[in-house]
């Protein structure tokens, strides 16, 4: 005899996409999966790392469609069969396959919580971080990129209510190291950068600085060294994920806390990070984030389950109608994401806004 679970039943028949035009620096693509009960879920699709001309990437939008084509027609339930289709796509292609299934299921989330009746952070086993700090990341929206350009648009996240500002002031540097002379430029442009903004946020709030790994170990462990006066919150992806033990030293060497791992994927990829003791299995999580308002709150339903959540990214100042793009509107406090008990994310996309900014 079938037994009935109660549980509400759906499965996946439709999927949106909303491309929205934001900078040079990258457009935000948001994704929203139809079901057969009528229940919508959102998900973001950002920041995959491969524009094409018209401003939306092909690649991550034929892995989205792949997919969902792979999910139509499936349980709401089915995440773990996204899972297992999607990692070894992740894995062999790299962000716009990760991006792609990150959507899916952010949006699959969305609709159970919404089924159910409760907040996605139900789901993952309840709230226990009553606040959901966040950073403001200058680095997509200063122009221009010089000390004062950087210190000015620090000076609006503080006060805009931010406590706590990043920036990523070597991004200008070459690859290639070969020209020493050339790599000191642009250190010592990038320090006079970090310099600046800590005068202008004052002694009080948090500074942090991305490398984005451009540096090799020597100078990686020399640029630790002389950012010390400047009492930072971490320094972020000294030098490339690869070797491992390169991080791992910075982090033991550096006296300020280090961050990192932002392109790694699943338990496998950050398997040998964290037993590189680069970061340290059991230490603060702080996830990565600059896209859209859609992305933060569905990071936020994570960080507010986690023991050791520390601070949420949030990408500052690229569009003044950002919070616009949900309803309701985001909403930032004191430097934290507000998150309300309504079903799912607990917000819906703004249509009109995304029309209004779609990318063309």
């Amino acid at each position: 005899m079938a037994v009935d679970s109660g549980a509400p039943k759906a499965t996946i028949t439709g999927l949106e996409t909303f491309p929205v035009r934001v900078n040079k620096r990258g457009n935000w693509m948001i994704v929203r999966l139809q079901t057969s009960a009528g229940v919508t879920g959102i998900g973001d699709a950002s920041q995959s790392g491969n524009t094409s001309q018209n401003g939306v990437d092909t690649r991550m939008m034929r892995f989205l469609h792949q997919f969902f084509d792979a999910m139509k027609g499936r349980s709401i339930y089915d995440v773990e069969y996204l899972r297992a289709i999607g990692m070894p796509e992740a894995e062999k292609n790299g962000l716009p396959a990760a991006v792609a299934m990150s959507a899916i299921e952010q949006a699959l989330w969305d609709i159970r919580g919404k089924v159910f009746g409760v907040p996605v952070y139900q789901l993952f086993g309840g709230r226990i971080q009553p606040r959901i700090r966040m950073y403001a990341n200058i680095n997509r929206s200063t122009d221009p990129r010089t000390p004062d350009g950087f210190a000015e648009m620090a000076g609006r996240a503080i006060d805009a209510g931010f406590d706590a500002v990043k920036l990523a002031p070597f991004d200008e540097m070459p690859r290639d190291l070969s020209n020493a002379s050339t790599i000191e430029e642009f250190t010592v442009r990038g320090i006079a950068c970090a310099e600046a903004v800590r005068r202008r946020i004052g002694p009080k709030n948090d500074l942090l600085i991305d490398v984005h790994s451009h540096l090799d170990l020597r100078r990686g462990l020399d640029l630790a060294k002389r950012m010390e006066s400047l009492n930072l919150f971490w320094i972020e992806e000294v030098t490339p994920p690869v070797p491992v033990t390169n991080l791992a030293q910075i982090n033991r060497e550096a006296k300020m806390p280090t961050a990192g791992g932002e392109l790694l994927l699943g338990v496998k990829g950050f398997y040998p990070y964290i037993r590189g003791e680069a970061e340290g299995a059991g230490l603060l999580c702080s996830p990565h984030g600059p896209a859209s308002p859609v992305g933060n709150v569905a990071a936020a339903h994570v960080c507010a389950t986690l023991p050791n959540f520390n601070i949420l990214e949030f990408s500052y100042g690229e569009v003044p109608w950002r919070a616009e793009l949900l309803d309701p509107p985001e909403r930032i406090e004191k430097s934290a994401l507000a998150m309300t008990e309504k079903p799912g994310f607990g917000v819906e996309l703004n249509e009109k806004t995304a029309a209004k900014w779609a990318v063309q």
